[in-house]
């Protein structure tokens, strides 16, 4: 489970971000997390909830936005949000196929209490 990891990581930025505001607690955060970015959002909350005990996100919140896989054709110009991870434009069948969203892992925003 590479959510753990990742949530290691987090936790060091939101613990920089909270001493450098001079924050008392972490109240909420809010990630985005693509369909293709390999993360699986309830792993990533599961291990949130088990790395924020003792912490200054302690009582915090994780909101997570899932962002679809969204493509555009390059033959046709079309653009797809895609439930499936084929490939292939739904209009043309061309594999010629730009990615425009989907893979993002981002920290979008962070709550504290000053």
């Amino acid at each position: 489970m590479h959510e753990l990891s990742i949530v290691a990581s987090l936790f060091e930025i939101l613990e920089e971000k909270a001493k450098e505001q001079k924050a008392k607690k972490i109240i909420s955060v809010k990630l985005k997390v693509g369909a293709l970015s390999g993360v699986i959002p309830e792993f990533l909350e599961t291990a949130f909830d088990i790395y924020k005990k003792d912490t200054i996100a302690a009582e915090s919140t994780l909101k997570i936005e899932e962002v679809p896989l969204k493509i555009r054709c390059q033959r046709c110009d079309t653009e797809i949000v895609k439930d499936d991870f084929v490939f292939i434009c739904e209009k043309c069948d061309s594999r010629e196929l730009e990615t425009l969203s989907g893979t993002e892992l981002l920290l979008e925003k962070i709550e504290l209490e000053v």
